[in-house]
């Protein structure tokens, strides 16, 4: 396994950052833009179609990205260093987790440096976008959870054999993938090179599963506990059918959260 950290430029950030202006994104994903640039004025965007955004968010952010530039190149030399010193400390952790040999997978993994507040991953495309603003042990942290989603749906796909499009959200698949980063990250050899962990410390999970409590139980804790108790694949299919069974209140929680944001 190996994630090669890279600078893909001004065009790119845009696109990365309008994944999550389009008309279906709820505030919790769209307004995180407007917390780091208040540039962009969001009554502007408001009153925008998609195209409209897009045009105004690039003539916006055109100057900052001017005035970042050479942060983002020396993060590259930085963000590649440190995930170098701990490559074979993370290959040996992720192998034990999954039950495979790490070294020979993943070993083409691209991190793009964006200007993006939010960092989707392309599991085909093997590539994830890392924020500019995380230090180099932030984005350790992140590219971590990301790499944990890449071995996950390998190991899962040969299982179930089912398709990549069912991996993405909001896919009960793509929510139970989220979920387990917690369980998998609490490896010694993973949580103590993530500054996001444990949960007291930002949370390596989406914040909507921290109180998220079902039959009385917080979510997370029983994830974890059927982590522990079986291997990978039996992990998965426990894990999967526990989601299935509460899937209306665990979508109910989410819609909630994200409630709260608007």
């Amino acid at each position: 396994m190996n994630i090669e950290f890279i600078n893909p430029g001004y065009e790119y950030s845009i696109e990365s950052i309008m994944l999550f202006q389009t008309d279906e994104q709820t505030p919790f994903w769209s307004d995180s833009v407007l917390f780091f640039y208040p540039q962009i004025d969001k009554n502007e965007l408001e009153k925008r179609n998609y195209y409209e955004k897009k045009k105004y968010i690039h003539k916006v952010l055109e100057e900052v990205y001017e005035n970042v530039k050479n942060e983002l190149d020396s993060k590259v030399i930085r963000y590649n260093d440190h995930f170098q010193n701990y490559k074979s400390q993370i290959e040996d952790a992720l192998s034990d987790a999954f039950e495979i040999d790490s070294n020979l997978y993943f070993n083409d993994l691209k991190g793009n440096i964006t200007m993006n507040p939010i960092c989707p991953r392309f599991l085909q495309e093997r590539y994830f976008d890392i924020f500019y603003l995380n230090s180099e042990r932030g984005a350790l942290g992140l590219s971590l959870h990301e790499v944990i989603h890449y071995f996950w749906f390998y190991v899962w796909n040969k299982h179930f054999g089912d398709s990549y499009d069912e991996y993405e959200t909001p896919s009960l698949k793509w929510i139970l993938s989220e979920m387990v980063v917690e369980a998998i990250m609490g490896d010694e050899r993973l949580s103590s090179i993530n500054p996001y962990f444990p949960r007291e410390d930002g949370g390596c999970v989406y914040p909507y599963f921290f109180n998220m409590i079902i039959n009385g139980r917080p979510v997370l804790d029983k994830i974890n506990e059927l982590y522990h108790r079986n291997g990978i694949v039996d992990f998965m299919e426990a894990s999967y059918d526990y989601c299935l069974k509460n899937e209306k209140a665990i979508r109910l929680h989410i819609e909630e959260t994200e409630k709260e944001f608007v």
